[in-house]
């Protein structure tokens, strides 16, 4: 996919009468957790603060981390994980998970955080009216990392995924750890041989094999499956889903059995619809007093995920699921019907030509707003931007920061109401109009037109011809036509 070498940054497009309008924080890469108003103003910085993510409570408090774990000996975990308030301040902070003693560092508790977390009060981290998160008090769900031996999955060490629970003093009181399911997974016998051969091993810490690598956890809530009597979908039940096995599921949080699932193949008939739901993020249920609410909303990024069969693109049979663009899936958990999606055809590119135009294949999320508009986080290229339920685009912002690898990535973003922070006096909300860049140029840079121009006599073209590669509208002629013009 290629990138233009010069593009705008901050907020690009801005449609008020139809976006739904706040703030937007998000971790600017090297630079801290960011707030921006629908005009792209930088309002407040956390600066320092981590985020994976960074999440806004109401108050202005802001959730994070202040440092990761040294990669020579550890994977993706934040050393804790802490609610800062406006002036930065620490009033809460968990990290007595594991006591860690890392070669030419203090031994320290560490959280080992990764990706995800939620506070009592809201179940997604995401503004839901009538369930805000506890700022003073409350329970915290912590998706966390910790190294095991399973010799029944791998001869290699995993790094395991778990969820846990803590409370306001910083105990766990409860822990789910994925390698005890691993039975109820579905992996079948050439994905067992493929794991157990490589359980996608990284040269990072103890190359431990980040088998399954969960990106989301998040609480149901209350919702209308449950209250029709279906107990998979209990309030307090909690889905995830991990990108390296195409798999998103619900446990029960009594059991810790897995009680609901989509992947790791989706091959059978009740799946193939979908298509396959390949190193997905952010896969949640839209909570209740949202439109849509009861649905499971995911970023399915694409790119690659899976263990199986060796195919070209695969040798080994690890990744061996592959696909080039994006999708936004809304589906009903019941009966598996996609009742909402944003794909690059809603995006308006040519299938499969252009596809790759949407495409984040690592990161990235996706937040349904109390007017039905979705929030978009194509991460990979720093683009935040809002959409319709029509698919019209009526906001997008562009992070103009970047990291040491040239990357401006923002792992997730989210949108809250202007209420949540007290400090800040109402912004004043200014449109801005999509530009035509075909005629944007920059200084010193010609206009378009030609100078002189000829008109060559004879010349033809039809509006629309053969590509090299089918579209995905095109459609074969019908066999009944093809016996009538016979």
């Amino acid at each position: 996919m290629g990138h233009p070498t010069i593009y705008p940054t901050g907020t690009t497009v801005y449609n008020p009468g139809k976006a739904w309008s706040g703030y937007t924080l998000y971790q600017a890469a090297e630079t801290g957790a960011l707030l921006v108003d629908m005009n792209g103003r930088e309002v407040h910085l956390w600066k320092g603060l981590r985020g994976f993510p960074n999440k806004l409570l109401p108050g202005g408090y802001v959730l994070g981390s202040t440092a990761e774990r040294d990669p020579q000996y550890g994977f993706q975990d934040e050393l804790n994980l802490v609610q800062v308030d406006w002036n930065g301040n620490i009033v809460w902070k968990f990290d007595r998970y594991q006591w860690i003693e890392d070669p030419g560092h203090p031994a320290q508790w560490m959280a080992r955080q990764h990706h995800d977390y939620q506070r009592e009060g809201n179940p997604v981290g995401y503004y839901v009216p009538g369930q805000e998160p506890k700022t003073d008090s409350g329970n915290t769900i912590v998706l966390a990392h910790k190294n095991v031996s399973r010799p029944d999955i791998s001869d290699k060490e995993l790094l395991d995924d778990t969820i846990l629970e803590v409370d306001w003093e910083g105990n766990v009181i409860w822990e789910w750890t994925c390698s005890d399911h691993f039975e109820e997974l579905g992996f079948d016998e050439d994905a067992k041989r493929t794991l157990y051969k490589d359980p996608n091993t990284r040269f990072f810490g103890a190359n431990a094999g980040d088998w399954m690598h969960i990106n989301s956890a998040s609480v149901l809530g209350p919702n209308k499956f449950y209250d029709a009597g279906d107990e998979r979908f209990h309030p307090d039940n909690i889905i995830w889903d991990a990108r390296e096995t195409n798999i998103i599921a619900i446990i029960d949080k009594t059991t810790g059995n897995i009680v609901w699932k989509l992947g790791p193949n989706y091959n059978d008939e009740a799946t193939k619809h979908i298509g396959w739901i390949i190193g997905q993020h952010h896969a949640h249920m839209i909570p209740r007093g949202l439109p849509g609410e009861g649905n499971i909303l995911i970023f399915d990024n694409g790119g690659w995920g899976g263990y199986g069969l060796p195919n070209p693109e695969s040798p080994d049979g690890l990744k061996n699921a592959r696909r080039d663009h994006s999708r936004i899936l809304e589906i009903n958990p019941v009966t598996l019907e996609i009742e909402w999606q944003y794909t690059p055809t809603e995006a308006g590119f040519q299938a499969p030509l252009d596809s790759y135009r949407f495409y984040s294949p690592y990161i990235s999320s996706a937040q349904r707003l109390p007017n039905g508009n979705t929030l978009i986080t194509e991460g990979a290229d720093g683009r935040i931007f809002e959409v319709t339920r029509e698919h019209e685009l009526v906001w997008e912002h562009i992070s103009p920061y970047k990291n040491k690898r040239n990357s401006n990535m923002v792992y997730r973003a989210y949108r809250v109401p202007y209420e949540w922070v007290p400090q800040l006096e109402l912004p004043v909300e200014t449109e801005i109009a999509p530009l035509d860049v075909a005629d944007y140029r920059l200084p010193g840079a010609a206009p378009r037109g030609a100078i002189t121009a000829v008109e060559v006599e004879g010349t033809l073209s039809y509006e629309e011809g053969a590509l090299c590669v089918a579209r995905a509208d095109e459609a074969p002629a019908k066999e009944e036509n093809s016996h009538e013009e016979s």
